[in-house]
């Protein structure tokens, strides 16, 4: 028995061993996560510099170096630019982004809550219709939209944009999976015997019970709306509907004779980044929240 013991411990890992063994994963992370970081934030520093910069610096400085600081007065030009129509088109996106993103999360909450719940005919076929259009990309149906709209007289106008940025095929995919993991088919029916409606049960219940992927479904279409751009491309016409993402396509495209626009290009799509951020900062909490929920039993 002693023996025994006197093996096991001569061949026992000493701490120092177990803190190197546990610190090298750890090493190896940062010292490829660190790079990678880098190399994503590059275009970010590269915005924010370039942003600073006047037209004159802009062209005779590196890229990468920053130059006299010019940051107000490209500001105060760009909002002054054309009697302030970016403040237009930044209003246009945050009205098609939130607004598109708040009514494709309601509908992808309702049809994916449906698809889990609900047991009638055809539900699979559905649904794998439903996948076909996650794999469908967006360009793909850019012109049977223009045709669509085209025949009903919609075009350059508000809903040949708005209303095809309420469809999310994506959040239903994603509201059926979690609905079907995160609400309880005992809690549905317990409330059903209680006297609760089918409508009261998904707005009361589901709803609150899917809300870390309903939040995720939010922010994702957020982003694909207000990063929209072949669409608003083909629709529009009339400037004062644009977003902010074809208002500064089309002041890019009039560099060659107006240069200065060049410089209220990147200020604007440095600001135009500024939403998205503030988006994910202000729902992380929630979002945070919502997907460790129940993680640790009491």
């Amino acid at each position: 028995m002693s023996v025994l013991t006197r093996t096991e411990g001569a061949h026992a890992p000493t701490p120092a061993r177990r803190f190197g063994a546990g610190r090298l994963p750890v090493v190896a992370a940062v010292a490829f996560m660190t790079p990678a970081a880098g190399y994503m934030l590059l275009p970010v520093y590269w915005l924010i510099v370039s942003s600073t910069k006047s037209q004159e610096d802009l062209v005779s400085t590196p890229g990468l170096l920053p130059a006299r600081w010019h940051l107000g007065d490209n500001l105060n030009a760009l909002f002054t630019q054309q009697d302030g129509v970016f403040t237009r088109w930044l209003l246009n996106s945050l009205f098609y982004a939130g607004a598109g993103a708040a009514l494709a999360t309601i509908l992808a909450a309702a049809a994916g809550y449906a698809l889990a719940k609900y047991e009638f005919a055809g539900r699979e076929a559905v649904f794998a219709v439903i996948l076909g259009g996650v794999l469908v990309p967006a360009t793909a149906l850019a012109l049977p939209l223009f045709l669509l709209f085209s025949g009903v007289g919609a075009t350059n106008t508000f809903w040949s944009v708005f209303l095809p940025s309420i469809v999310s095929p994506f959040g239903v995919y994603l509201s059926r999976i979690f609905a079907t993991a995160s609400v309880p088919d005992e809690v549905i029916e317990a409330a059903r015997i209680d006297g609760a409606g089918e409508i009261r049960i998904f707005r009361g219940i589901a709803l609150r019970m899917m809300s870390p992927a309903l939040v995720t479904v939010f922010l994702f279409q957020f982003v694909v709306i207000w990063n929209n751009f072949l669409l608003p491309l083909i629709m529009l016409q009339d400037d004062t509907l644009y977003p902010v993402t074809l208002g500064l396509y089309t002041w890019q495209s009039q560099t060659s004779r107006m240069p200065e626009l060049q410089t209220l290009t990147i200020v604007g799509a440095m600001v135009s980044v500024v939403p998205i951020v503030l988006t994910f900062l202000i729902l992380q909490r929630y979002w945070r929240a919502g997907l460790t929920a129940g993680a640790v039993k009491s």
